[in-house]
């Protein structure tokens, strides 16, 4: 059984998650750690937990999301992995990310150690996780979904009450609701989703209560 320990990092107020289950084998998904203080938060937990990392995942190459890869890996030597369409040669840098938002600060880009295809398979102790591409955030945001512990991992495509915004390279508004109505709404009601930015919800949530899609549903019933 998977046990979840959020954090929640940076200026931009981005949900880190650390996944571990009864091995202590672990993963973290969307390192957002930035200063002093929030690394030794993170890598206190691990070691007080005596947890062993075996993988950094990245839902997207969003700043926010990814700042916090150099600090994991000059510590425990892993590098991230993540969708091949979101780490390419026309992806803007983290420091331009960075000014788009006013922010003027050097960062440190570690390159992936590979790209997850879609639907593959991420194994950890007895857990595993599926990868689901699900862009239209950006270009290749990907979802991290166990099925055994109805819980799934969204990066910024949904969130309670909401959903990702599409004006930031690679967005795409038709792309995103299209995405999340066929590879996350299809999901069981009592899914836990975790989003990238605030709290937790659910799937059968989001279907009745987020307006993105009862505002849709409403439309075409007329």
């Amino acid at each position: 059984m998977i046990t979840v320990k959020q954090f929640t990092f940076n200026f931009l107020e981005e949900n880190t998650y650390l996944l571990y289950d009864e091995t202590k084998e672990a993963v973290l998904i969307d390192c957002g750690c930035i200063t002093p203080d929030e690394e030794n938060t993170l890598s206190g937990f691990i070691d007080k937990n005596s947890l062993t990392l075996k993988k950094l995942l990245s839902t997207h190459y969003h700043f926010d999301h990814v700042i916090g890869n150099a600090c994991i890996f000059h510590k425990y030597g892993i590098r991230p992995e993540i969708h091949r369409g979101e780490k390419n040669v026309h992806t803007p840098t983290l420091n331009m990310q960075a000014s788009k938002f006013g922010i003027s600060m050097s960062f440190e880009e570690i390159e992936p150690l590979r790209n997850i295809e879609d639907n593959e398979e991420i194994h950890f102790g007895h857990s595993v996780l599926k990868a689901l591409l699900v862009p239209g955030h950006s270009p290749a945001s990907l979802a991290f979904y166990s099925e055994a512990d109805k819980l799934i991992f969204a990066g910024d495509v949904l969130f309670s009450g909401s959903i990702g915004r599409t004006d930031l390279w690679g967005g795409d508004y038709d792309t995103l609701i299209k995405s999340i109505k066929t590879r996350l709404l299809t999901l069981p009601d009592e899914t836990v989703v975790y989003p990238g930015h605030g709290p937790s919800t659910t799937i059968g949530a989001e279907k009745t209560d987020n307006p993105y899609f009862s505002s849709q549903t409403s439309t075409k019933a007329l």
